[in-house]
């Protein structure tokens, strides 16, 4: 494993992300940098279906999830 040097702005974005996530500093970058690969190499793909599709490869069963409007959530 190596160093990865970032601007100070993205580190700091990244732990404010990361408190929001319940993720470390490391496991947050570690994910968008999964996420952006991701949507690299399937360009044709949403963000809502690769993160469906990681859940799925993952046994989650997100159709059985209740889906929460912009509305109610605030």
């Amino acid at each position: 494993m190596g160093v990865v040097n970032i601007e100070d702005d993205l580190h700091d974005q990244l732990r404010r992300a990361s408190k929001v996530t319940c993720r470390s500093i490391n496991a947050q970058a570690a994910w968008w940098i999964k996420v952006g690969m991701l949507c690299e190499t399937n360009p044709t793909l949403g963000f809502a279906e690769i993160i469906e599709h990681e859940l799925g490869s993952a046994g989650v069963s997100i159709r059985s999830l209740p889906l929460v409007t912009h509305d109610e959530a605030a």
